[in-house]
């Protein structure tokens, strides 16, 4: 139960962040190109990274921690740093194809589910 609290309160935390930074990024760049979904989506991978190695470096770490700073805060803030995280590994454990499958997958598939949800709810309500 303690876990669920603990990514609960990470995830708010993500999210606000998150918020704070889209409003910063348009603001600060305009909102024609989405750059702050991209800054979002590189700067979390990158904090993903650093939490990652520093977990893998100190042995895994306590998991009420990681899932405080990985699932929670990162999660909430994107879910692109998990997304990431996944491609990497499989790619480190030479699942090279698999890797490029899960990728190339995840943003069709995405894109594909996207694209079902808009029709669905424009053809029902529009």
């Amino acid at each position: 139960m303690m876990a669920y609290l603990v990514v609960f309160i990470g995830a708010g935390i993500g999210g606000s962040v998150r918020h704070g930074v889209n409003i910063w990024v348009a603001r600060l760049l305009g909102t024609h190109f989405p750059a702050h979904t991209l800054v979002i989506n590189v700067v979390g991978s990158l904090t993903m990274g650093l939490v990652a190695g520093w977990f893998a470096m100190k042995g895994g770490g306590a998991g009420h921690l990681r899932l405080f700073l990985a699932t929670g805060i990162l999660g909430g803030f994107t879910t692109f740093s998990a997304f990431s995280l996944d491609a990497v590994l499989l790619w480190e454990r030479h699942e090279h194809m698999l890797a490029a499958l899960y990728v190339g997958g995840s943003v069709a598939a995405s894109i594909a589910g996207l694209i079902l949800g808009l029709w669905l709810m424009r053809t029902l309500y529009g």
